[in-house]
C-alpha cells in the first residue's frame, strides 16, 4: 500500500534516540535529588495530590507530566527532573512514558495544541475533511500544533477536537476559521460547544 493510498497507515513521528545505543560508561539513573532540585511549588503541590489519590504513586505519572507539559510547554528534561524529583522515580521512568503516550510531547512543538480525532466514530462522519480544513486555516498560525489525534475517547461529540486540552464539538469545517481566530486571540475556542459547557448541544 503506497503512502498515496486513501487507506495508507499514517506515519506516527519515531521517539528521539529511539536508534541511539545504551551507553553502558554512564552512571545509573538516579532520583533527583530534592535539596538540589527546584520544583515549582504549584506543580509540587498538583503531583503530591495526584500521588495521594492513588493506592501506587506511580499511577500518578501521567497526570504529573501533563501538568510539567503545561507548564513547561513540552517535557522538557527540567521537567522531567521535577517530576521525578517529587514522585521519587527515576527521569528514566518518566522518559518512557513521555516516549509512549502521544499526548506528552518529547520535543517542543508548539504551546497551542489542537488535535483533531480522526479515529473510527469521529472518522465516520467525515473528521478528516474537518481537521484538513483547521490545518489549512492553522497554517501560519505560530506556537501552535495542528494534527490528527487517534481517539480522544469523546465519540458522543464526533466529530470533535481538543485545543489545548478543551474537548470541542460536533465539528463542521465552518468553524475552521473561528477555531483559528480564537487561538491566535488567546480567547476561548467556540464558547458554548465544549465539553461540560451548559450550551453545548
Amino acid at each position: 500500500m503506497s503512502a498515496g493510498d486513501e487507506g495508507a497507515l499514517r506515519s506516527a513521528p519515531i521517539p528521539p534516540g529511539w536508534d541511539r545505543a545504551v551507553d553502558l560508561d554512564r552512571d545509573p539513573s538516579v532520583i533527583p535529588d530534592p535539596a538540589e532540585l527546584e520544583v515549582p511549588a504549584e506543580l509540587r503541590s498538583f503531583i503530591e495530590e495526584r500521588m495521594a489519590m492513588y493506592p501506587d504513586r506511580h499511577s500518578a505519572a501521567l497526570p504529573a507530566l501533563a501538568a510539567a507539559q503545561k507548564l513547561h510547554g513540552w517535557c522538557s528534561p527540567e521537567a522531567i527532573d521535577q517530576v521525578a524529583c517529587v514522585m521519587r522515580v527515576t527521569p528514566a521512568y518518566l522518559a518512557s512514558i513521555v516516549t509512549f503516550y502521544d499526548m506528552l510531547k518529547a520535543e517542543p512543538s508548539g504551546r497551542n495544541t489542537v488535535y483533531v480525532c480522526t479515529s473510527v466514530a469521529c472518522c465516520l462522519v467525515d473528521a478528516k475533511t474537518v481537521y484538513d480544513a483547521i490545518a489549512e486555516a492553522g497554517a501560519d498560525l505560530a506556537d501552535t500544533e495542528i494534527r490528527e489525534f487517534e481517539c480522544l475517547g469523546a465519540c458522543d461529540m464526533a466529530p470533535m477536537a481538543s485545543v489545548n486540552g478543551r474537548f470541542v464539538g460536533p465539528l463542521t469545517t465552518e468553524d475552521a476559521p473561528a477555531i483559528v481566530q480564537a487561538i491566535a486571540a488567546g480567547e476561548e475556542v467556540l464558547p458554548g460547544r465544549g465539553l461540560g459547557d451548559g450550551g453545548r448541544g
